[in-house]
């Protein structure tokens, strides 16, 4: 068996992205731009990881379909490993993302083959050779339920992040916790954090690792219309110490595409991880890559290569990869 860095176990979509001049909740606006791209929170994670060089892998699932076809062949360009990825007879899974001008968005999921994942498909012996394992959310119970019990069968040696997503954050402290105690890094946004514990998001970061997290990152920013000065775009608590990175200054005419700016800091902060970087040198690594992907359309046109990530990454810390 070939030795996996990092494997991701979450949901494959295709992204159908619509932009809009405003996000409204009743009402009409034009669409001024469309694309349909390959998507989902962990395969978007491990993409970027992969192509910073990573050896990676994937649990998942997707239709026998165009876009199923799609999915595994954009991860095959990356060198992620396939072999663990079932195809369903179903429709690949999609999801439907507005996106307006300020860098807000709206998403709506249609799971597919996503929920006909099952414990059969799972291979507990292809993840427990590998280094970390990054967890994401499904649309339905049963899947969330196979990452439950995937996590009590992981080797002590491997590692464990996880991404809940607002799917999973309303499932509450109580549900996620077989998850939340086993995991060495959890990436959340505020909105998710807050409403996982019914903190502000440092008192919820700072329940999460009394529980048992050993990293809290939260990512803060929502867009250009919350871009300043002033402002960090994540706060990080590891238990002994808080950080707050600090964003690289955009221009204000900048036009930004936000979809997967919240897995490409995942990537970031987990490739530094996994070299041993303290802990605020990941969260650098995070904000550099999600700058990356916030300057091209969808979740993975603009992530960096190893030779990009490390010239920018020099720029703002003065220190090499």
């Amino acid at each position: 068996m070939a030795k996996i860095d990092v494997v991701g176990f979450g949901a494959m979509n295709i992204d159908g992205l619509y932009r809009v001049d405003e996000l409204i909740v009743d009402g009409e606006q034009v669409v001024t731009d469309f694309n349909s791209l390959p998507g989902g929170s962990a395969a978007n994670t491990i993409y970027g990881l992969a192509k910073l060089g990573v050896k990676t892998g994937f649990v998942g699932a997707v239709g026998n379909d165009e876009a199923g076809k799609e999915l595994l062949d954009d991860f095959k360009t990356a060198a992620v490993d396939t072999g663990q990825i079932r195809v369903k007879e179903a429709a690949t899974g999609s999801t439907i993302c507005l996106s307006d001008k300020l860098g807000r968005r709206a998403i709506y999921v249609s799971p597919g083959a996503n929920s006909l994942l099952s414990s059969k498909d799972v291979d507990v012996a292809y993840l427990n050779q590998t280094q970390l394992v990054h967890l994401t959310s499904f649309a339905d119970d049963e899947q969330f339920k196979l990452q439950v019990d995937l996590v009590k069968k992981l080797k002590n040696s491997v590692k464990v992040s996880l991404s809940p997503g607002m799917l999973y954050a309303p499932k509450g402290l109580k549900v996620l916790m077989p998850v939340l105690e086993r995991a060495q890094v959890v990436f959340t946004n505020r909105d998710e954090i807050e409403g996982l514990t019914g903190r502000y998001f440092k008192a919820g970061a700072k329940e999460l690792v009394r529980l048992g997290c050993r990293i809290v990152v939260v990512t803060l920013g929502k867009g250009l219309a919350e871009v300043k000065v002033d402002m960090v775009t994540a706060y990080i608590c590891d238990g002994e110490n808080e950080y707050e990175i600090e964003p690289e200054e955009l221009n204000p005419k900048s036009t930004l595409e936000t979809t997967g700016a919240g897995d490409a800091f995942a990537a970031g902060f987990l490739f530094g991880f996994l070299k041993g970087k303290k802990v605020e040198e990941c969260g650098l690594l995070g904000d550099i890559m999600a700058g990356f992907a916030i300057g091209e359309t969808g979740a993975r046109a603009g992530l960096p290569t190893l030779a990009q990530l490390s010239q920018k990454y020099l720029k703002r810390s003065g220190r090499r990869l």
